[in-house]
């Protein structure tokens, strides 16, 4: 894919917030939508909410099926970080402070960019952050569940071998930068495990992992403003960006390019 490919929308910092003389952080916001739409309300509005945070945004328009299946996503995901950062300093970014946030199938487009073993130096982001993510292929989409229908992501050739290779609990490798996870533990749609299976592997081999498992609020909630107790995922996150993103807490991480 060429790195013109990835269609990326950016949601610059106001002018009047303060930002380094390296430049500002940014994250690549991917929305879900289960590989066969994107959602609006994780996209557009989580970027305006990331300027506010004094964050810089992308919003990825990665394509989906039933059109693109696997690996189109991943190659835009890939084209869209080499891009960012090619164009950061013209941005007023810092481009060795790009992380991605990824909603459901975002979030497992983001977790696939940042722990994939294929991941190269360029394009494995400095931070990720996980909402509801669907990481394990192995029980997600009609295929997995044995049920008749086109898997969204691997299309109809989809076998037990192809969902184990894009299952992230599997293959997540230890250069994963620092992941924030948060998920519903009602949530019928991409159930719990998903984030509790990732943050065991992520934990095992010593990476930065923070996960907020709150009781309700399902799925698909986005931002989750006025969602109780689920909202408060906003707030958590934020403060983690910020301990993130300092240089000495991303230099402590062999993960972080």
């Amino acid at each position: 894919m060429n790195e013109d490919s990835a269609a990326l929308t950016f949601h610059p910092l106001p002018a009047n917030v303060p930002r380094s003389d390296a430049g500002a952080p940014a994250v690549i916001v991917m929305p879900g939508g289960g590989y066969t739409f994107l959602a609006p309300h994780e996209g557009k509005p989580v970027a305006q909410w990331l300027n506010r945070l004094g964050f810089a945004a992308w919003v990825l328009e990665y394509p989906v099926g039933p059109q693109d299946f696997h690996p189109a996503p991943l190659d835009c995901a890939r084209a869209a970080m080499r891009q960012a950062r090619s164009r950061a300093a013209g941005l007023g970014v810092d481009p060795s402070r790009i992380g991605v946030l990824g909603f459901s199938a975002g979030g497992h487009l983001a977790a696939h960019l940042a722990a994939g073993p294929d991941t190269a130096d360029d394009e494995r982001p400095a931070f990720a952050v996980l909402c509801y993510p669907a990481t394990s292929w192995q029980t997600f989409g009609p295929a997995a569940a044995g049920e008749a229908g086109t898997d969204p992501l691997l299309g109809p050739g989809s076998t037990p071998e192809k969902r184990r290779a894009v299952s992230i609990e599997l293959i997540a490798v230890p250069q994963t930068p620092p992941t924030f996870i948060w998920h519903c533990a009602d949530d019928d749609t991409v159930g719990v495990d998903h984030a509790l299976s990732l943050t065991r592997r992520l934990a095992d081999m010593r990476v930065p992992v923070e996960l907020h498992v709150f009781p309700t609020g399902g799925h698909g909630i986005g931002l989750a403003q006025g969602t109780t107790p689920a909202g408060a995922w906003t707030a958590s996150c934020a403060q983690w960006l910020q301990r993130t993103i300092s240089p000495d807490s991303l230099s402590r991480h062999p993960g972080v390019a």
